[in-house]
């Protein structure tokens, strides 16, 4: 159990007992990434073992999965995760991801990690502006349409969640064919509910690829794991913690309990 100085208020939430206490979650901090903490913080209280990686980097130091979190990688020069998909440490999550034998390694993109995905082709499609050119920061509910990836499979069959959304360059964007492919497939993991906030291609708010163990989404599931900390639920004020059970999944994923 972590033995970090918890946040300031009465509100904390367990760590969750899971099949794979410990499994080692890299994550990836690149100049300008924001949310790695956030990231590291959400793996432990979903029972994991946070492990800190660097973008110059070259070994993934054997950890079972990565999370890509949030931030402005580089200033979002040229666009918005084009030069960190460039990253010597990228290079080896694109291998990992995409092994031929073996197990391949599940991989998450949050935000800036989801248009790092798209640039690196892990995942089809792209990310621009939003449609009204403003940034963007609200609660946002989404409808789980995917359960069977390293990532959802704790979440029930369209299951309706409230995670923080906050973005800029939070458009998806994919060709016609690509998108009755993502359709078809069941691809499209989750799918804004209510108004569309940023004018993405069919509500889309996050895919994965055909394997399923590479998941990008826009919104922020690592700002909903803590009772008081994220968004309102039926439960209270500032208590929604939908966003735990995407960690939760990838442990217990790698543990064989993603059934």
């Amino acid at each position: 159990m972590s033995t970090e100085t918890p946040l300031i208020g009465d509100f904390h939430a367990s760590p969750a007992a899971t099949p794979l206490d410990g499994a080692r979650i890299g994550v990836v901090t690149f100049p300008g990434t924001l949310d790695d903490r956030d990231a590291a913080r959400a793996v432990r209280l979903g029972g994991g073992t946070a492990v800190p990686l660097w973008h110059a980097d070259e070994s993934l130091q054997g950890v079972d999965a990565i999370v890509l979190p949030g931030g402005f990688s580089y200033g979002d020069y040229l666009r918005a995760g084009a030069i960190a998909r460039f990253a010597p440490m990228m290079n080896k999550i694109i291998s990992a991801a995409t092994a031929s034998s073996g197990t391949r390694l599940p991989v998450l993109g949050i935000c800036n990690g989801f248009q790092m995905l798209t640039e690196s082709h892990l995942l089809p499609g792209s990310m621009v502006k939003n449609d009204h050119l403003k940034f963007l920061c609200r609660d946002q509910v989404l409808r789980v349409e995917n359960t069977s990836t390293a990532w959802t499979s704790q979440f029930t069959a369209d299951e309706l969640i409230a995670i923080p959304l906050k973005n800029q360059d939070g458009q998806y964007l994919a060709d016609p064919d690509t998108l009755e492919a993502l359709e078809s497939e069941g691809r499209v993991v989750f799918r804004y509910v209510g108004e569309n906030p940023n004018g993405s291609r069919n509500g889309i708010a996050g895919v994965s690829n055909e394997t399923g163990n590479v998941v990008g989404l826009m919104p922020h599931p690592e700002h909903a794991v803590e009772a008081g900390y994220g968004p309102d639920d039926a439960t209270g004020m500032r208590s929604g913690t939908d966003g735990l059970t995407i960690f939760t999944s990838v442990i217990a994923s790698l543990a064989g309990g993603a059934q």
